[in-house]
Order: C-alpha cells, then sequence, then structure tokens
C-alpha cells in the first residue's frame, strides 16, 4: 500500500473521525454539552436529547461524512478495498475512541453507516429497515442499531459475494469487524438490555428545536 494511502487511511482517516461534531455543535450553539445527558455519549442520539432536532441532525450529518469522505479520499487516491476497508475501520474507531475526548465518544453508528454508503450501500439499503423497525418497535435505538449491524455483516459477505468482482478479504474484514467495534462501543448498552434497565427512546424530542 503507497505511504500516501495508508497515512490517509488510518491516521486521516481515525482524525475525522475523532471529530466530536456533537460537541462542536453544542458550542457553537450555546447548547448543553451531550455528556451531561442520557448516555453520556456525544452521538446523535444523545444530541437529540441535548440539542433538539435541528442541531442534532447537523450532528449526524457530520457523524456520517465523517465515515464516508476518509473513504471517498482514500479511493479517489487509488486506493483498493483493502485501504478502502482500513480507512471505514479507522474512522469508526476515531468515533468511538475520539482522541479529543479522552477517547470516548458515540456508539459508531452514523459514522459506520457513512462508511457504508462508500462501501457496501446495497447492504447498508438492506439493513436500515431493520434499525427502523426494531426502534418502532421496542423504542430502543441502542437495539435497533445492534439488530441492523448484526444483519448487516452476512447481507454484506452475501450481496458482494455474489458480484463480478467476488468477496475481497477486504470487504470480509470489513463485514465482519465494522460490526463487532460497534458492539464493543455498545457494551454498557447490551449489559443495560440484558439486566432490562436499558433507556427508551424520547419521541418528544423530535418536536424539541
Amino acid at each position: 500500500m503507497d505511504l500516501t494511502i495508508l497515512l490517509v487511511a488510518t491516521v486521516g482517516a481515525y482524525l475525522a473521525g475523532s471529530i466530536p461534531f456533537g460537541l462542536l455543535v453544542a458550542r457553537v450553539t450555546g447548547g448543553p454539552d451531550p455528556r451531561s445527558v442520557g448516555s453520556g455519549r456525544t452521538g446523535g442520539t444523545n444530541a437529540l436529547r441535548a440539542l433538539g432536532r435541528r442541531r442534532a441532525a447537523v450532528v449526524a450529518t457530520g457523524d456520517i461524512l465523517k465515515g464516508t469522505l476518509p473513504v471517498v479520499a482514500v479511493r479517489a487516491l487509488g486506493g483498493e478495498d483493502a485501504a478502502q476497508v482500513t480507512a471505514a475501520l479507522f474512522a469508526v474507531l476515531g468515533a468511538t475512541r475520539s482522541i479529543w475526548v479522552g477517547f470516548k465518544g458515540g456508539r459508531g453508528i452514523a459514522t459506520g453507516f457513512g462508511t457504508a454508503i462508500a462501501i457496501a450501500p446495497v447492504a447498508l439499503a438492506a439493513a436500515s429497515p431493520i434499525f427502523f423497525a426494531v426502534i418502532w418497535r421496542t423504542r430502543i435505538v441502542s437495539l435497533g442499531s445492534l439488530a441492523a449491524v448484526a444483519a448487516f455483516a452476512p447481507i454484506s459477505i452475501l450481496i458482494r459475494a455474489q458480484t463480478a468482482d467476488g468477496l475481497s478479504l477486504g470487504i470480509l474484514a470489513y463485514s465482519v469487524v465494522g460490526p463487532a467495534l460497534v458492539w464493543l462501543a455498545h457494551a454498557d448498552n447490551i449489559a443495560r438490555l440484558r439486566a432490562g434497565t436499558e433507556r427508551t427512546f424520547d419521541a418528544g424530542a423530535l418536536t424539541r428545536d
């Protein structure tokens, strides 16, 4: 792998993924720190709780782009599957373990979504309804996220295996390691789900500006 591509796919992608848009939007707009409510994370769901739907939409957009753009940048430099997957995984790692906020961050869902837009859009489209359906039925965002990510892995592998290019080692790693990183970031949610104490989604947050 070319040194420039390697640096962009690792250091560049990690730093991009580390950008804490939840905190930045809160500070620029004078809103409360998302870490002061809910899960204490900086991602979109907590931003919705703390900042309301409009500012949370800005946060979510930023979190998605910090997953998509590193992959697109590596691709533009001529990086193949392995390099693009490396960028995707480092972006998600940055989102969940940001260097700017003491190696904490969000859950990696929006950033993972952004990487899938660039790498596996068909699999993303197939798995996304699971996310919304589970949340609609249970009102638990973490459960919807975990279910959709778990479904994404086999869907991505099956779809890519049937293409003309076939299933590469890079895409296999992306389909397995990416969801694993997101599940690791949900460790506390999983513990609460098992204990029956997980927070439910406040639909009223959608009506707050």
